[in-house]
C-alpha cells in the first residue's frame, strides 16, 4: 500500500522490537456519522460475511511466504502472547483481515500496538473495546447490535480492518489522514505519527536473510 509522503517526516518512535512499549488503551474514538445507505449496505455486508480466517494461497511459494512472515512476527510477539497457539490464531486473523480489506498487514498490527497493546479485552475511558478498540456503535450501525461481540478476535479485527477501509477510501488513499479518523482526531499529527512508529515493529521483508 503506497504511504503518504508526511509519513518520510515522521520521527523514530518505536525502539526494537523487544524494547517498544506504548500505554494499553489509549486511543479508540471513532465518531459517530451519518452514512449513506448504500455505505452503510457495503460495510454491514463486508462485516457479516462469514468464512473462517484460514489463509488461502495460488502456489505453494505464496505459501511459504506466508510462514516465513509468521515465524517472524511470532518471534516478535511471543512476549505479549507467550502461548504459540494463541499467538498463532491472533497472527493468522490479522493476516487474513488485514488482507482482505486491502490494508498493510503491518499498518494492522502497528495500529493494535497503540491501541490495545494487544490485549484482547483492553476498554478505553471511551468504551472502546477490543483489540482494534472498536467503538460499540459500531455494532449498531454495521453489525447486529451486540457490543460484546467485539471481544471475539475475529469479530473485532474484522470490524476494525473494515472501518480502516472505510476512512481510507473517504481519505482517497491517505493514510494520516484515515488514522485520524479512526482516532477521531483528524489532523492532528499524534496519532498517526504513534502508529507509523509502531508499524515499523511489524514491517517484514521476505529478502534472504532479513525479517
Amino acid at each position: 500500500m503506497l504511504m503518504s509522503r508526511r509519513q518520510s517526516l515522521l520521527p523514530l518512535l518505536a525502539g526494537s522490537c523487544l524494547g517498544w512499549a506504548v500505554p494499553s488503551a489509549r486511543a479508540g474514538s471513532q465518531v459517530e456519522e451519518p452514512l449513506a445507505d448504500s455505505v452503510r449496505t457495503a460495510l454491514s455486508s463486508a462485516v457479516l460475511q462469514q468464512g473462517a480466517p484460514v489463509p488461502e494461497f495460488a502456489d505453494t511459494a505464496a505459501r511459504l511466504v506466508y510462514l516465513r512472515w509468521l515465524g517472524a512476527m511470532s518471534d516478535r510477539l511471543w512476549h505479549k502472547k507467550p502461548d504459540w497457539l494463541v499467538r498463532k490464531e491472533f497472527l493468522q486473523t490479522v493476516w487474513y483481515e488485514s488482507r482482505r480489506a486491502g490494508l498493510d498487514t503491518s499498518l494492522v498490527l502497528g495500529l493494535i500496538q497503540v491501541e490495545s497493546n494487544f490485549r484482547k479485552f483492553a476498554v478505553s475511558s471511551v468504551g472502546a473495546r477490543g483489540y482494534m478498540q472498536v467503538m460499540p456503535f459500531w455494532t449498531r450501525v454495521i453489525g447486529d447490535g451486540d457490543a460484546g461481540k467485539l471481544f471475539h478476535l475475529q469479530t473485532n479485527l474484522r470490524f476494525g480492518c473494515v472501518i480502516l477501509r472505510h476512512y481510507l477510501d473517504r481519505e482517497q488513499g491517505d493514510v494520516y489522514m484515515a488514522l485520524g479518523r479512526y482516532n477521531g482526531s483528524r489532523g492532528k499529527p499524534q496519532y498517526p505519527n504513534a502508529v507509523f512508529g509502531a508499524q515499523r515493529n511489524w514491517v517484514y521483508s521476505d529478502a534472504p536473510n532479513k525479517a
